[in-house]
């Protein structure tokens, strides 16, 4: 009697403990121990990637490309980009993010009359603008360009994320660009999407781009291989402009291109009122690459 009650004792906590496992998993901890244990992975990626940005010479990966010409931009950028810098004067202000040497603006501020620049200036002379980098790429012909120029009229920025930089320190501009820049490669899609807009003035626009995703008229293949994917607090895919136009006090235009190399989404969002709230997205996969693999979640 005495063996009989003790063998029940043990198979009654052996029981609990496993009713204990099931409900844990059913209030979601499971999932919590899961992201728990992939973010030793992500912090191993991100340090990977940061060896890429730091990258010189033939350590260069491929596809990292940091002399992206002014045409390359308009090739690649939404198609009212030239026609919306040209409106601008010389009292206005250009920012692009993840400028590389900054080549486009070079090209941009180039005296020659015939420099790929002139197309996009518009009668009211051409604007300042600003270069952000995580690494200093400048050239000679960058530092030569920027003493001819006279002070202030280009500047390069080095050194730290864009989240880094206050308003004070980058001011306010008409226009933002980012070319496989931040937008493509940050870990916090949400917070660089709030500091960008921020420092847009109302009326200016945000010009980016992005590439193997989820397309907004859905004519991406099916069996491509995603390299920034989102989804919504259920799991489900959302797609990045569906996610966008969430944003408070902001129009966003998307031309969707289905026949590039890879699903590409051309993105100009339009700030119409100060009032701007992105949602939130957590980082769930990170993998280094240029640009890298994400997976983000949409929080409540």
């Amino acid at each position: 009697m005495f063996r009989s009650s003790v063998k029940n004792s043990k198979f009654s906590r052996s029981g609990l403990a496993v009713s204990i496992v099931i409900a844990v998993q059913a209030l979601g901890v499971g999932a919590v121990w899961s992201q728990e244990a992939a973010q030793p992975r992500m912090e191993k990626e991100i340090r990977k990637q940061e060896k890429i940005y730091n990258s010189r010479g033939a350590d260069v990966p491929e596809g990292y490309i940091t002399g992206r010409t002014l045409l390359s931009y308009l090739q690649v950028l939404p198609s009212g980009f030239c026609q919306s810098l040209g409106t601008l004067g010389s009292s206005d202000r250009w920012l692009d993010i993840g400028a590389g040497a900054g080549q486009a603006i070079l090209d941009y501020h180039a005296p020659e009359a015939d420099a790929p620049g002139k197309m996009c200036s518009g009668a009211g002379g051409r604007v300042s603008a600003v270069a952000i980098s995580i690494e200093d790429r400048r050239t000679e012909k960058w530092r030569r360009r920027a003493a001819s120029l006279g002070e202030g009229r280009i500047r390069y920025l080095a050194g730290k994320r864009l989240r880094q930089y206050s308003s004070e320190e980058l001011g306010r501009f008409q226009i933002i660009t980012d070319v496989f820049g931040g937008f493509s490669y940050t870990e916090d899609l949400s917070l660089f999407m709030d500091k960008a807009l921020g420092l847009l003035d109302v009326g200016g626009v945000f010009y980016t781009l992005v590439q193997g995703v989820h397309l907004e008229d859905g004519k991406d293949n099916p069996n491509t291989s995603y390299l920034t994917e989102l989804v919504d607090g259920a799991g489900r895919d959302e797609k990045v402009c569906s996610w966008l136009k969430r944003t408070t006090c902001v129009q966003v235009t998307c031309e969707s291109k289905s026949n590039w190399h890879a699903p590409t989404e051309l993105i100009a969002i339009k700030k119409v009122c100060g009032d701007i709230s992105v949602p939130r997205m957590k980082l769930l996969k990170y993998e280094a690459g240029d640009p890298p693999g994400r997976r983000f979640q949409m929080e409540p």
